[in-house]
């Protein structure tokens, strides 16, 4: 009203926290969420490739000699191998972010050397 413009700044609450995440913050929230995300995906490749490898094994060990053996290691244990492998990737990946999150370690600051 005196000549100079009024600043039109958000709350302050609002642009720290969305108030759904918590302490954490929507950005520690995210890269949780992203983290398990990876681990379900490399989890899931992992645990196909040592299904095949089982399937495999099992196949050598028993000496099965008939045409299903390809069906034995294709449908049927290297689905499970994926399946308990992104499982257990997801589920490694979310609790080493959820640790990483937790400790948060404050940097202090470099003290130049007086000269």
């Amino acid at each position: 009203m005196n000549g100079t413009p009024a600043l039109n700044l958000p709350h302050r609450a609002l642009t720290y926290s969305l108030g759904c995440c918590g302490r954490r913050g929507l950005n520690t929230t995210m890269k949780i969420a992203l983290l398990a995300l990876l681990g379900l995906a490399l989890g899931a490749l992992g645990g196909a490739a040592l299904g095949i490898g089982a399937g495999l094994t099992w196949i050598g060990l028993v000496r099965t000699a008939s045409i299903d053996n390809g069906a034995l290691v294709f449908f049927t244990l290297m689905p499970l191998g994926a399946a308990i492998g992104g499982i257990a990737g997801a589920l490694l990946f979310a609790v080493i972010a959820i640790r990483d999150a937790e400790i948060m370690i404050e940097r202090q600051p470099v003290r130049h050397r007086d000269r």
